[in-house]
């Protein structure tokens, strides 16, 4: 994106709304292949007279709508409405997609107008008593439409009410106030966080100190240093590429601990401090849910998913946390007894963790990560998965070499049916680290789906986000085996988008529940491993040679290794943010000191911590999106440990069971009730057993739709 001067005059011209559509891309339907937004056009001074003019828009398309003297209906209301918004759509989506993956200044200053006037004009809309009362003339008669309309109608009646519509004037203007509020503590929230991780180096100028690091660590290091204006020496940094292989083959203790203090403490103290941010953030979440009538916060965001309440999100929870933590205690004690070999005369700590495990499973299973790595080229895997998605679903994927793209990095794939050439979707990757881009991997679009009232059409633009190894000069980036999973779950979103067949925009691909969100991504993650497919994509990146089958023997049975410790910060971090929910403070919190007491009653095992520390749980704290939220990454994997046995059992590239899959779950989106969904592709419904399975952990039960009762 071309950057330019911003300031005062800027802003005046965009308050003005002074540039033509011929200007500015956002006011007029892409003309680009494939309607991919035209970035190499985008200016910083399109973005908020195209938000004007968004807004502008649908308010004259919802005084329409409310004008209509016609007895409501699906299409002159739910339809219209759903369509209302078409200059809002693009110029939002690109916008909060790149202030993720391509921030810069200018977008921090946009950001301070854009964020809050979007926030005020949705409060606008979903508080519109005119609207609203024809929203809900619909729902009333709403048994009359067909399944996937009445769901659509169902969703935002519910949507509107779950943002105050049925308050009084007074309650609403608070709301407002309240959203925006926490419209603004997200954005510097998340500018804590990013820059907070962008400051944080450690330089080390002794190559001694480097022991036990892979050659590829050691080349990134020097390479960071470099870019850094720090040639000859090497430059560690809090991204998982950098940070990751140092905790777990650095021999130096003092660096290991270095590097674990500097993560655990992230956007604790200083100009970057997030714990007022978050304390701020409780209290007004607490607020927004009591004048909306729950009890709390996490009982307003269960209320509208599978889990239905807090509690039963918990008792899923500490069903996986009690053997989780046994395990703990079982790989601590190997560990233990590894250093005590070494003649280590120190206990266990939660910086050794990586370290120790590593140690662990080399000499259980005499598996190296850094040779393994060797066989994950990202180019490789990347083939790995378009070929599991051709098996399984018939799908192409062919790069579009012109396409537009926001970053030099993107890669761009036109993705088609096998058989019949017939264009599905546009993919898009973005695989590497940068100052630019926050921590973490994830799945978007810049462009939705839908049904168009001819019966064609309208194809989705998405895209995948990772934060993976970089290449070096001597190599391609190698990618470890949590990395190689990573890019299969993302992909799983990938395809939940791509080969969505829903009728309404609403309804299509990810737009879900939030704790059924996950199954298309976590179930795909089973193939990475299975040799069938390790077989076709893995080969060593200098001689070519497929992943010897010892290797791959080894890989299958250290799959449980360590997974007390992955299991345990995970359900930790879930309980966590639960407990955060149930808070209704009546002045500010001390969010460290509350994160030690709910680690203290859980009985959290002292050599590690959550997953994510309070100050860096962008999920929670970030947005509202994953906010009481976080345990549907396991209440998934009940779902795809279970549905991935079905696999198994008939075969992992049964076209049968692919079908299956793929009309039932991943093209019906959000248009029928998730657990029905489930039932008709498994033919059951799942319990926790699977999970436990596939983690190694100790034999359970629960049964998820019993859980899903208990209210």
């Amino acid at each position: 994106m071309r950057k330019l001067i911003f300031g005062a005059a800027l802003l005046a011209a965009a308050s003005s709304a002074s540039i033509q559509a011929m200007d500015n891309p956002f006011l007029s339907e892409y003309r680009t292949i494939y309607q991919i937004p035209p970035f190499e056009q985008i200016r910083y001074e399109h973005y908020l007279p195209a938000l004007e003019a968004g807004i502008a828009e649908q308010k004259s398309n919802v005084d329409g709508i409310t004008a209509n003297r016609e007895a409501a209906t699906f299409e002159n209301t739910i339809l219209a409405l759903e369509n209302s918004a078409p200059i809002l759509d693009r110029v939002t989506t690109v916008f909060f997609n790149l202030t993720e993956s391509n921030a810069s200044p200018e977008f921090d200053e946009i950001s301070a107008t854009f964020i809050p006037r979007y926030s005020q004009h949705s409060d606008d809309v979903m508080m519109n008593d005119a609207l609203f009362a024809r929203v809900k003339a619909v729902y009333d008669k709403r048994d009359a439409l067909d399944s996937d309309q009445r769901r659509l109608v169902e969703d935002y009646y519910k949507r509107f009410t779950r943002n105050g519509a049925l308050l009084d004037p007074a309650q609403k203007a608070e709301l407002k106030e309240i959203n925006t509020r926490l419209a603004d503590l997200f954005l510097k929230f998340n500018k804590n966080l990013l820059d907070a991780t962008n400051s944080f180096e450690i330089v080390v100028d002794n190559s001694a100190r480097l022991s036990g690091l892979p050659q590829s660590s050691i080349d990134q290091a020097a390479d960071e240093a470099k870019a850094r204006g720090k040639e000859g020496k090497y430059v560690f940094t809090l991204h998982a590429p950098s940070r990751l292989p140092l905790l777990q083959y650095a021999d130096d203790r003092d660096l290991r601990r270095e590097m674990y203090e500097g993560y655990t403490s992230l956007a604790s103290s200083g100009q970057y401090n997030n714990y007022p941010v978050i304390s701020e953030i409780l209290g007004l979440r607490a607020r927004k849910a009591a004048l909306l009538g729950f009890k709390d916060f996490g009982s307003y965001m269960t209320d509208n998913v599978m889990a239905k309440t807090v509690e039963n999100a918990e008792n899923l929870l500490m069903q996986i946390w009690r053997p989780a933590v046994k395990r703990v205690r079982q790989e601590v004690a190997d560990m233990q007894a590894v250093a005590n070999a070494e003649g280590n005369n120190f206990k266990i700590a939660p910086w050794d963790y990586y370290y120790y495990a590593e140690k662990v499973r080399r000499n259980r299973y005499n598996l190296d990560e850094a040779k393994v790595r060797e066989y994950f080229a990202l180019d490789s895997v990347r083939n790995g998965i378009f070929t599991m998605a051709e098996t399984l679903y018939g799908v192409k994927f062919t790069p579009l070499k012109d396409a537009p793209k926001y970053y030099p990095e993107v890669e761009v794939f036109d993705v088609a049916d096998a058989k019949t050439g017939e264009h599905i979707a546009v993919f898009m990757t973005d695989y590497f680290p940068r100052p630019s881009k926050r921590q973490g991997a994830w799945m978007s679009e810049f462009k939705g789906s839908w049904q168009n009232p001819d019966g064609t059409s309208s194809r989705p633009v998405i895209f995948n986000i990772g934060n993976f190894s970089k290449p070096t000069a001597g190599a391609p980036s190698l990618l470890t085996l949590d990395e190689v999973e990573t890019m299969f779950h993302e992909f799983g979103h990938g395809l939940h988008g791509m080969l969505t067949r829903a009728r309404y925009k609403g309804q299509a691909g990810t737009n879900v529940d939030r704790d059924f969100v996950e199954l298309p991504s976590q179930i795909h993650e089973h193939w990475a491993l299975e040799p069938e497919l390790l077989n076709q994509y893995a080969r060593h990146y200098v001689t070519g040679e497929v992943i010897p089958q010892d290797m791959v023997d080894r890989l299958n049975a250290a799959s449980t290794h360590n997974q007390g410790f992955t299991t345990a910060e995970l359900v930790g971090a879930a309980l966590l943010d639960l407990q955060f929910g149930k808070l209704n403070p009546d002045g500010p919190v001390d969010v460290a000191a509350f994160e030690a007491k709910v680690a203290k009653e859980l009985g959290m095992p002292a050599e590690l911590t959550f997953r994510y520390r309070s100050p860096y749980f962008k999920h929670v704290f970030g947005s509202d999106g994953y906010a009481s939220g976080y345990y549907t990454y396991l209440w998934a994997e009940v779902l795809d440990t279970d549905g991935f046995e079905l696999f198994k059992e008939k075969g992992i590239f049964d076209p049968a069971t692919a079908k299956a899959f793929r009309e039932n779950v991943l093209e019906k989106g959000g248009s029928v009730d998730p657990m029905e969904l489930y039932i008709n592709f498994r033919g059951q419904e799942p319990t926790v057993d699977a999970l436990l399975r596939n983690r190694g952990l100790d034999d359970a039960s629960i049964n998820l739709k019993d859980t899903e009762k208990k209210k």
